[in-house]
Formats: C-alpha cells, sequence, structure tokens
C-alpha cells in the first residue's frame, strides 16, 4: 500500500535529486515529498543513502509506532536519531574543528 514520504537533503549530487524527482515532487529545493509504495520508499533510500558524498539527507515515513511515524538520516550531521524506549528523538552531537562523523541511522520500527 502507497504512503506520502518525505525526503529532505541537503548538498546532495544532482543525479541523487534527478532520481529522488522521478517519483517524487520537489515543492522547495532539497524538499522531495511524494505517495509511493513501501519498496520504492526503500529503492530511493538506498540509493540517497549510497550516493550522499558530502550531502545529507532525512526521509520521514508513515509508520506503526507511537509516533505515527519513522525516521532514517544519512550523510555528514550535528544531529542523530536516536530510540528512547520506543520514541526516535532527536540527539545534538558536539561539533568540533576535526569532527567528521558519517554515519547511515539504522530503520528504528
Amino acid at each position: 500500500m502507497a504512503s506520502m514520504v518525505m525526503i529532505s537533503t541537503t548538498a546532495i549530487p544532482d543525479h541523487v535529486g534527478g532520481a529522488l524527482s522521478r517519483w517524487l515532487i520537489e515543492p522547495c529545493p532539497g524538499l522531495f515529498v511524494g505517495t509511493v509504495s513501501a519498496r520504492v520508499r526503500d529503492e530511493l533510500w538506498s540509493i540517497v543513502s549510497a550516493s550522499i558524498g558530502d550531502g545529507l539527507a532525512v526521509l520521514i515515513h508513515p509508520a506503526d509506532t507511537e509516533q505515527g511515524f519513522a525516521m532514517r538520516t544519512a550523510g555528514r550531521r550535528r544531529r542523530h536519531v536516536i530510540d528512547f524506549d520506543g520514541l526516535q528523538l532527536i540527539k545534538f552531537a558536539a561539533t568540533g574543528p576535526d569532527d567528521t562523523s558519517e554515519t547511515a541511522s539504522a530503520i528504528v520500527n
């Protein structure tokens, strides 16, 4: 069953934005919104997270959780999604001149 998804991107390669715009609309720069199946959503996210380069991306989609949605992130960022007793919360990481942490968040359902 199709559901609404939102992908927010910053400083991604042009080909990644092109791939996203085939399936989703871009109402403002870097924000992609649409209604797709879970399979298409997961394929789009694998393309984005594998090709993020120096950019960053956040995927928000409906899920059977207390909050009603799930978040995934990829790329270098200061905010990290953490699980706190089944709730997804945002943790701010300290930044420094040599901070090069780059991770992709796991799926939390």
